[in-house]
């Protein structure tokens, strides 16, 4: 099982760039964790980009209108994707400021939220990895999550 990671623009600011490698390093003894970025730009050409960058996975759209999950039943909807043998990979989409287009909330398994509030992408980025760092902990019974 792979798990991507794909956003739209590059990470500037240091704080999240620390914040997403050190999550990036902790994933890697838990299987195949990808970040990938691709070229930012309006909602139409980006999402058009994560879509092609996304081909053969199970999409799940990083998305305000999304459902939110606790972070024990998100571990468990992370199982579910592992344990699902007609599943090789599963990409998460961040896209650009201005959200994705229809088109790809259509192609989406499940649009994700992560809180109700707004965040800079940067921020989601690094909230993401590590809540699915924390589902990782959660499926193993390590200490991490409390």
């Amino acid at each position: 099982m792979t798990f991507r990671i794909i956003a739209a623009g590059k990470t500037s600011h240091q704080y999240a760039k620390t914040g997403i490698a050190e999550y990036l390093k902790r994933l890697q003894r838990y299987g195949k964790f990808e970040l990938i970025h691709v070229k930012d730009g309006d909602s139409e050409s980006v999402s058009k980009r994560l879509l092609e960058a996304a081909k053969g996975s199970v999409i799940i759209a990083m998305d305000e209108r999304g459902k939110e999950f606790t972070s024990a039943s998100f571990a468990q909807q992370m199982q579910g994707w592992t344990d699902d043998p007609t599943i090789k990979s599963v990409s998460f989409l961040i896209g650009a400021s201005d959200g994705h287009t229809e088109a790809l909330r259509q192609e989406a398994r499940l649009l994700l939220r992560l809180s109700k509030m707004t965040m800079m992408h940067e921020l989601a980025l690094l909230v993401l990895l590590e809540q699915i760092y924390r589902g990782q902990t959660i499926l193993r019974g390590e200490p991490y999550h409390r």
